[in-house]
């Protein structure tokens, strides 16, 4: 008799080592939350001065915060591409934000996203996940282009996004325009309506693995908090308005994190990113970019440096501030992938690399130099707050070296970020070899481009 609970132990051990080696390859959620037009200094982790951010600042207690994070681009359908696709997005011909046909030919960029291009949602479908994309895309569709590919072509099997999309949800979508009086859901509900989708997603697919972008449309302008009258087109653009609609975001920054305790979702098999597209404007004198120089539509560090959290319980370390690790937009594609246990696309030459290493506690040093583009002709939109926030044209960093020009090869800036973030000194002169090898990078760079 005693021998029987050691004969039901070996005949259980099979069982339990199938379990525990399922538990072990069981593909994670990836929720992926993109803010639009966030400053580095907006938040209350990264210094905000503004309205607090406690739930966003709870994800960086949870997770790990990253402080050298960028963008592919300064400005958000040329960034959103370089998310999407692992690829610095002038490779697919989007260089501003899309626009109408003519002011895309004068952009110098297609009307949308080639449909052909590698996408994440599409390498995750194919390897298990239900994917949905929740939030603004502007990668093709709105104002005149009405033959924007559709979400299903790049691989979401469901998908509730604005105007400047090829299918914009009429919930809040009541006019032919991003926003007006009479959408059903008004502009101050926006990212709760985004979060509930996201959430129903979640829930109605629990058990599967599920690929969600969360991509609401604040803190973009016009920040229109509730009760403000919408028959009024300009708002104003200052604390006022700023301070409350920063707010309800966080707010639903909160429910999100609270749907997925309820969903039991909030534990070391799902991973949530928190990030922003592209720098802020204004910038409130340099307050929202926490003194970084520059903003939106501008190639210094203030329109390129993010806030970056990433939360993965059992996995990225609680309370941990990564200040060596440097990430770009274009890595996310190969680590979600890493993550994910997906292979890449074969005869795709990403961008971007692996950093799964860094969402797991470990500081990782880049192989490759990150180069970004934008402002290839006066019709593109340049921030004119202060002086000093317009740029050259190209930019290169590598290591710790960052060098700017412009397409010509003239204006070359030189700055070590590692000791002048805010880069106020340039030192091209006094390293001639550095500038000489940089500027020679960028430019081939900039001459492979379509």
């Amino acid at each position: 008799m005693k021998s029987i609970p050691k004969l039901l132990i070996l005949l259980a051990l099979p069982f339990l080592a199938v379990q525990a080696t399922q538990a072990a390859t069981k593909k994670p959620n990836i929720i992926f939350i993109l803010t639009d037009d966030m400053g580095y200094g907006d938040v209350g982790c990264y210094g905000g001065k503004f309205a607090p951010t406690p739930n966003i600042d709870q994800l960086a207690k949870e997770g790990t915060k990253f402080t050298h994070f960028h963008v592919a681009a300064p400005v958000c359908s040329p960034s959103r591409t370089g998310f999407l696709t692992g690829n610095f997005p002038a490779r697919w011909k989007i260089t501003n934000f899309l626009q109408t046909r003519a002011g895309n030919r004068a952009s110098e960029q297609a009307d949308f996203l080639d449909p052909k291009a590698p996408s994440i949602a599409r390498t995750l479908k194919a390897n298990g996940y239900v994917t949905g994309h929740f939030g603004k895309w502007h990668m093709g569709g709105g104002r005149d282009v009405t033959n924007a590919p559709l979400f299903r072509e790049y691989g979401f099997d469901e998908n509730s996004s604005t105007y400047e999309s090829p299918e914009p949800d009429p919930i809040i979508t009541g006019t032919n325009w991003i926003w007006s009086e009479f959408d059903l859901v008004k502009r101050w509900d926006r990212t709760q309506y985004f979060v509930d989708k996201a959430l129903d997603f979640l829930k109605r697919h629990k058990g599967e693995p599920c690929f969600v972008n969360l991509w609401p449309d604040d803190v973009h302008t016009p920040w229109v908090p509730e009760g403000t009258d919408l028959k009024q087109r300009r708002h104003p653009e200052d604390q006022s308005t700023f301070d409350p609609v920063q707010e309800e975001y966080d707010k639903q920054n909160g429910r999100l994190m609270d749907g997925l305790k309820r969903l039991a979702l909030d534990d070391g098999n799902t991973l949530v990113v928190f990030a922003s597209d592209n720098g802020p404007l204004p910038t409130m004198d340099r307050s929202r970019t926490a003194g970084l120089r520059g903003a939106k539509d501008s190639l210094y560090e203030g329109g390129t440096s993010e806030p970056f959290i990433v939360r993965w319980p059992g996995h990225a370390p609680a309370g941990r501030v990564d200040e060596t690790s440097v990430i770009n937009g274009v890595d996310l594609f190969p680590t979600f992938c890493r993550i994910a246990g997906a292979s890449l696309p074969k005869k795709v030459k990403f961008d971007g690399e692996d950093m799964s290493q860094a969402f797991s506690g470990k500081s990782v040093t880049r192989k490759k130099p990150m180069f970004w583009e934008y402002g290839r002709n006066p019709t593109f939109g340049y921030p004119r707050e202060y002086p000093g926030q317009i740029s050259p044209n190209v930019a290169v960093r590598d290591g710790k070296w960052k060098l700017l020009v412009n397409a010509d090869g003239s204006q070359v800036e030189l700055y070590d970020i590692d000791a002048d973030r805010l880069e106020t000194k340039n030192v091209a002169d006094q390293n001639p070899k550095i500038t000489e090898r940089l500027k020679t990078a960028a430019l081939n760079w900039r001459k492979s481009l379509p």
